[in-house]
């Protein structure tokens, strides 16, 4: 019962709530149930977008101003830098009653007003000690006060480890002296830690060694225990400590890395830093090193070969030459590196077995002077801007089986000397400048017995291609097919040579791994004249040829069919002649392959392998007819027969199976084989200007020609 007095109230709601109800049924008994649907989703939406742009507003609302305390450390931190002219301009906008989090070099959160980072790298600051006033901004991420002045001071022993947050500091060339804090080797979100102090060498005599090194600072920092300062980091990706005395540390520096406390390690930077002793097997620990620098400190030993197992090292710099003399593999590779190459790679690493200085940036001239005893087997110059001649003194390096110098300003003959290099497998002189006749200058025939990879495209030479030349390649011409092993040295099974050749029409094919039974030839892109070398068909192991954009005559020669494994023939864009050797048509494995723009004639081939290759193998060839170019050829007797590479129909059954899958090819087989029979040849000699009908023909003819015959 409602209370004495409300029953009017209650009355009149009831009245208003039946009111709108009985107005409600009559608006919804007037509308459509499509147009109701259309208005609650519109209605929906009207909200949806309403909370969405309360929420907008309150995500974009203005970032909370400095807080009053940050800005007042802040000052104070710049009164305690000497007035000079540097100071003054450098603090100019740091003035009281402003917004701290504008200031130059001062970062703010949006969301509280805590001061998180702090760049004052290279203001040309002087100070006779850091404030610790600085341990307040206990918010900081980054703290960056390198290449600034604080008079040999050391840093305070207590206060760094309030900065928990801190993921990045820099206080290096800032001349600190003394013990590194313990506080910093516990802020455990350290991600760079740069102690490092800058130094150059002024002068160094004929041997390399450093007659002089100058540094504008003393030793900085003073670090007895290397391992008490990491062992905490393990989110550390850079660690610079270079100039930081750890001769405290003696033959146990390199212990440090034992347990992996760093184990997203990058950079390792400890140069001239009082090390001696071996360096130990341990970093390759640290999976996710890219760059190892311990230059000019007194470490002794081999060389571990761990480091080489390291999957992304990409610079390695260990001590002075006397040290790197008995180093084995140095892979430079990708990087940005130029100048010209140091002599002492190529004339005075006596057991350097692989240089690889691919994708850098060097240029001028390649060292000359390379030494008998020179123990270089995989030598990768390719993708740089070398210049000159290559030096005749490589003769020396008796071990070489990889030479690649693609893709440089070399301008030399062709380096028939290397005849003499008995182990040589790859030889890469593509994309260069080099000129003349393939051949001695005297006449003589270069001989390259153990070659598999031979590229010399996009070059200048000239003359014609020596037949007896490629009669020397007896490693393209074995005849066993069973050795699958890689070409790699017995001594570093983990490196292997890489190349990128164009053997497969316009793509580049990149060879990482190279079978011993793999052999390519290339010397596309040149001004070759006269005629293909009937020499090539000897060279079974053959599983690409170019010989495009030459100034080539003649026939394509019919030795070319006994190369079974050949998967790449392009001889487009010479001026050959004659008909396509009907043979060409057994080369099963031939996948790619290019005739286009020569003056060859006749029929093409019409065998269901020779039927896959499109229009464009042929483009640019006048005299030419078939299928393929879709011109029939008249009054000319189509000569199926292959002679020695003869197929049998229960092939060609075989071949349908293989190609069409089981159910099409079982089909077509039948059709074609009980069919041709009741077929009358007229239909197919009207002519079908259908591909389809014109194949089928074609099949028709051939299979029972072939079935006629057997």
């Amino acid at each position: 019962m409602p209370a004495p007095g409300n029953e009017d109230l209650t009355t009149d709601s009831e009245f208003q709530s039946t009111k709108v109800s009985n107005m409600l049924s009559s608006i919804t008994s007037h509308l459509s149930a499509p147009l109701l649907l259309y208005l609650l989703v519109a209605l929906l939406m009207g909200t949806q977008f309403s909370y969405s742009l309360g929420s907008y507003s309150d995500q974009t609302s203005l970032p909370v101003p400095c807080l009053s305390d940050q800005a007042s450390m802040l000052l104070q931190l710049s009164r305690s830098f000497l007035p000079t002219n540097e100071s003054a301009t450098a603090f100019r906008s740091w003035r009281a009653g402003t917004d701290c989090c504008d200031w130059e070099g001062v970062g703010c959160g949006d969301a509280d007003g805590y001061v998180t980072s702090l760049h004052l790298v290279d203001w040309g600051l002087e100070s006779a000690a850091l404030d610790p006033v600085i341990f307040g901004l206990t918010s900081l991420r980054y703290l960056n006060l390198a290449l600034n002045d604080f008079n040999g001071s050391q840093l305070p022993a207590f206060g760094f480890e309030r900065l928990i947050e801190l993921t990045h500091l820099n206080l290096s060339s800032s001349n600190f002296q003394g013990r590194i804090p313990v506080g910093i080797g516990r802020l455990t979100k350290l991600v760079s830690l740069d102690l490092s102090a800058s130094f150059y060498v002024e002068d160094q005599d004929d041997h390399d060694i450093l007659l002089q090194l100058f540094s504008n600072r003393a030793w900085q920092f003073v670090e007895p225990n290397i391992g008490s300062l990491i062992t905490n980091l393990s989110n550390l990706k850079q660690l610079y400590l270079d100039r930081v005395d750890l001769s405290g540390n003696g033959l146990k520096w390199c212990g440090a890395f034992l347990n992996t406390s760093t184990p997203e390690l990058q950079v390792l930077s400890l140069r001239w830093s009082n090390l001696f002793g071996p360096i130990c097997g341990y970093l390759s620990g640290i999976r996710s090193l890219t760059e190892i620098n311990l230059w000019f400190n007194y470490i002794k030993g081999p060389t571990p070969e761990s480091l080489a197992d390291l999957p992304f090292l990409r610079v390695l710099v260990l001590s002075n030459k006397g040290y790197l003399d008995r180093m084995r593999l140095l892979d430079l590779s990708y990087n940005n590196l130029s100048g010209s190459i140091p002599s002492c790679l190529l004339e005075d690493f006596n057991y350097l077995n692989v240089l690889n200085l691919k994708a850098n940036q060097f240029h001028e001239k390649l060292p000359q002077n390379i030494k008998h005893g020179c123990a270089l087997e995989d030598l990768d110059f390719s993708d740089n801007l070398i210049e000159g001649q290559l030096p005749r003194s490589l003769a020396a390096c008796r071990d070489l089986q990889v030479v690649d110098i693609g893709n440089n300003q070399i301008h030399d003959t062709f380096p028939c000397w290397m005849g003499r290099l008995h182990k040589l497998q790859v030889l890469v002189i593509k994309s260069n400048k080099f000129v003349g006749k393939l051949g001695h200058e005297d006449g003589d025939i270069c001989e390259f017995a153990n070659l598999q990879i031979f590229d010399l495209a996009s070059n200048n030479f000239s003359g014609i291609l020596p037949n007896e030349c490629f009669k020397s390649m007896k490693a393209m011409m074995a005849k066993s097919g069973e050795d699958t092993s890689w070409m790699e040295r017995p001594d570093e099974p983990t490196y292997q040579f890489t190349a990128t050749m164009t053997y497969k029409g316009n793509e580049e094919v990149t060879l990482s791994t190279v079978l011993k039974t793999l052999a390519v030839i290339d010397v596309s892109d040149n001004s070759f004249h006269g005629p293909i070398p009937q020499s090539l068909g000897d060279l079974v192991l053959l599983r690409g040829i170019n010989l495009s954009h030459n100034a080539l005559t003649g026939p394509i020669p019919s030795q070319l069919c006994a190369l079974n494994q050949l998967e790449a023939l392009d001889l487009s864009s010479n001026n050959l002649s004659g008909e396509i050797p009907q043979e060409l048509a057994s080369l099963d494995f031939l996948s790619t392959l290019n005739l286009s723009y020569n003056e060859l004639e006749g029929r093409i081939p019409e065998s269901p392998h020779f039927l896959t290759f499109a229009n464009l193998s042929f483009l640019g060839n006048t005299g030419l007819c078939g299928l393929q170019v879709s011109k029939e050829c008249n009054n000319i007797t189509a000569n199926v027969q292959l002679q020695h590479y003869k197929k049998k129909p229960i092939d060609i059954v075989l071949f349908l199976f293989v190609g069409l899958g089981f159910g099409a090819g079982f089909s077509v087989a039948i059709v074609l084989t009980w069919g041709i029979r009741i077929r009358r040849r007229s239909e197919c000699s009207k002519g079908s200007f259908l591909f389809v009908g014109k194949m089928f023909c074609s099949l028709s003819r051939w299979l029972d020609a072939e079935m006629s015959v057997h």
